[in-house]
């Protein structure tokens, strides 16, 4: 009998140890699948900053102004009055500048409020944010660790390198310059794109509204983007431009002075004379519309007021009501 028991005893632990041998190999997973703590978080893109003002403003302003149009699949917030008439002149779409909302307490907001008291309605856009202005990264490959070079004598006893290790990296360094130029053309490219789109939309939501004239009114560099707009697309909707403080983005091009004269529209040229750097801009905007013999090109002085926010937008509503208007008193 014992033997019988010491022949049994081998296969008797092999039976228990086989099963948790199986059982441990189909619990291991595959070293090449992760567990679902250790996959990667996707995280969903940031909104634009845009989108976080526009939701503020939607918080704040009564649902009746809010208008959500469509641009390209996306969608953007417009502020919208009607004018306060049975018999409306026609509806001013306004073009915020860089940074700005569609309720900016400068320009944007004083105009919009106040136009549709002089038969005229306000259509205030949202800008997207500008690709062009994001900080961009330069990347530089690293320049290869020079190879060691022998010190050739001189007469004297004097040694000289080949090549000082300041040229190398400097010529290594040229080339990501001009990849972040061109970069930059086609971010200003996506960008008038964007905002041409959203241009495209405001004026088919004037048309819904029976507008008899449609008129683009920009601040800023919303002045410069207006101008690009007709100039480019040149929409028969248009019948007038406004430019308020007009300003030309960093890399924009071409210029205002270069689009300004090509015009073929009624146009308004709003700049502050106190201000140097304005000035000489609307001189040249100036000179170059009289070489085209623009005649339908204006230009219209306001002095900044210091210390009177209010007297300030006052002053500026009634030069463009008296432009629009221009058999209603200036005063």
């Amino acid at each position: 009998m014992p033997l019988v028991y010491r022949s049994a005893l081998p296969a008797l632990c092999l039976s228990l140890i086989l099963p948790w041998t199986f059982s441990a190999q189909a619990a291991d997973p595959a070293p090449e699948t992760k567990s679902p703590e250790e996959q990667p978080v996707q995280r969903p893109p940031l909104p634009e900053r845009s989108q976080e003002e526009a939701t503020a403003l939607e918080r704040q302003l009564s649902a009746q102004e809010q208008q959500r149009l469509h641009a390209a699949g996306d969608t953007f917030l417009a502020l919208w009055k009607p004018a306060n008439t049975s018999d409306p002149k026609g509806v001013v779409i306004i073009v915020p500048g860089a940074g700005e909302t569609a309720d900016w307490p400068q320009v944007v907001a004083p105009l919009r409020n106040k136009l549709p008291d002089t038969d005229w309605g306000s259509l205030s856009l949202t800008l997207p944010d500008m690709l062009s202005d994001a900080a961009q990264p330069r990347v530089v490959e690293p320049a290869p660790l020079p190879e060691p070079t022998k010190n050739v004598s001189t007469a004297n006893g004097a040694s000289t390198e080949a090549m000082p290790i300041e040229q190398v990296a400097g010529s290594e360094a040229d080339a990501p310059d001009q990849v972040v130029a061109q970069g930059t053309e086609e971010q200003i490219k996506a960008d008038a794109e964007r905002i041409f789109t959203r241009i495209d939309a405001a004026l088919a939501f004037a048309e819904q509204q029976n507008a008899r004239s449609i008129v683009l009114l920009g601040h800023g560099t919303g002045a410069y983007w207006a101008a690009r707009y007709l100039s480019e697309k040149q929409p028969s909707q248009v019948q007038k431009l406004v430019m308020v403080a007009a300003q030309s983005p960093a890399n924009g091009q071409p210029q205002l002075e270069e689009l300004t004269p090509t015009l073929k529209l009624a146009t308004a040229d709003f700049f502050y004379v106190d201000k140097r750097q304005a000035r000489t801009a609307a001189l040249k905007r100036l000179q170059a519309s009289k070489r085209l013999k623009h005649s339908s090109f204006s230009q219209i002085s306001l002095k900044a007021l210091p210390g009177n926010y209010a007297a300030q937008q006052e002053q500026l509503f009634r030069r463009v009501r008296g432009w629009l208007n221009p058999q209603a008193p200036d005063s």
